[in-house]
């Protein structure tokens, strides 16, 4: 049963981290922590803030 526990761990781990959610929840974190009376920002907000700023310092790609 312990290994069906981290297999399936494994399993949501590599989801959250391929669907962007880790990424949101570790914004909130950081967020929470520096601006403590500030709202956090919705989903849809991080996901406005986040292109925008990849918009903005674009990096080296080959297109």
């Amino acid at each position: 049963m312990r290994t069906v526990r981290r297999v399936l761990g494994a399993v949501r781990w590599y989801a959250r981290e391929l669907t962007g959610e880790a990424g949101y929840d570790r914004y909130c974190e950081r967020h929470r922590r520096h601006h403590p009376h500030a709202p956090v920002p919705t989903r849809h907000e991080y996901e406005v803030l986040r292109t925008l700023r990849r918009e903005g310092r674009p990096e080296s790609r080959c297109c």
